[in-house]
């Protein structure tokens, strides 16, 4: 059984007629999933409430308490934005936190069980900065997942593999001074937000990024998964992977350049199940309804072993 952590709460967080990520995103992929031949192996779980997970100490570790404090006014004053891209409804801030303790329950259910665990929420995270939200982000999921298991469940050593179409300029430049924590991101390039460049290796030699040209597609990215990440992380030898699981690099998706298939997704899986099976995936992007859907579906089912 594979837990999937999703909640329709999470269906709430308002972005705007037209806006690529908007709740159909979830929706396509849990018909995908309760439609899939091996659907009885998925363990779908509901996020801790919020009266019974205490999110705010961990959020607070990674973003600034006047940024927090603006989200949770935007929301409270009826819904705004914070740039032209990243709305806040009325429900934002509540759904956002949410997703953080989705995101530890990810934690929780593969460090109990060690074997993976997808967290299919929204909105996403790895944008988001310490003092601003940016690019569809609030608050960065996949850093606060990684110190709560370093600092809360006793883990020496998280990496965290980017594997969405843009650069996480938001998890790089919190986690990158941080020792404990390898970062290592592909991604289009040159595509927003302009981050992520090749010489950029962090303080302690613990950030790999990965620029790729537009219209890159699996031979490009296979021989970079054995030739540069694998051996990385292999070398990092983590205790928990963290996987920012975007899938706007496909050949479908309409806001990037890239030519990735769904399947591509599996064999990116394969590649990790062969460091560990202590894996969290972590929906970040992906915009074309059913290529999104499939790119999930491709990443679990190796998971189901």
């Amino acid at each position: 059984m594979l837990p999937v952590i999703y909640s329709d709460e999470f269906l709430n967080h308002k972005t705007g007629r037209f806006h690529p990520e908007r709740p159909e995103r979830l929706t396509a992929i849990v018909e995908a999933l309760k439609a899939a031949p091996w659907a009885d192996q998925i363990e779908w779980q509901i996020p801790t409430p919020l009266v019974t997970r205490q999110v705010m100490p961990l959020l607070q570790q990674v973003h600034s308490q006047s940024y927090i404090e603006t989200v949770a006014r935007i929301a409270q004053s009826g819904g705004g934005s914070l740039d032209a891209d990243t709305a806040v409804s009325p429900q934002s801030y509540d759904i956002a936190l949410l997703a953080i303790s989705a995101w530890l329950d990810g934690v929780d259910r593969v460090l109990a069980n060690n074997n993976p665990a997808f967290v299919l929420s929204r909105p996403p995270g790895h944008h988001a900065e310490r003092n601003t939200g940016m690019g569809f982000c609030l608050f960065s999921n996949a850093a606060i997942a990684a110190y709560y298991a370093l600092d809360q469940q006793g883990i020496n050593r998280v990496a965290i593999l980017d594997w969405d179409v843009h650069h996480g300029n938001g998890t790089q430049a919190i986690v990158e001074t941080d020792p404990r924590i390898a970062y290592c991101s592909l991604h289009q390039s040159p595509c927003y937000p302009g981050t992520g460049k090749a010489n950029e290796q962090g303080k302690h030699h613990n950030v790999l990024n990965l620029p790729l040209s537009p219209g890159s597609n699996i031979e490009v990215y296979q021989p970079l998964f054995e030739q540069k990440i694998i051996p990385f992380l292999k070398n990092f030898q983590p205790d928990l992977l963290i996987v920012s699981a975007g899938y706007d690099a496909t050949a479908a998706d309409p806001l990037a350049g890239m030519a990735l298939q769904p399947e591509d997704y599996g064999l990116f899986t394969e590649y990790c199940l062969q460091l560990t099976r202590r894996i969290l995936f972590g929906l970040e992007g992906g915009y074309d309804l059913n290529s999104l859907a499939q790119s999930v579906l491709q990443t679990i089912k190796p998971c189901l072993v």
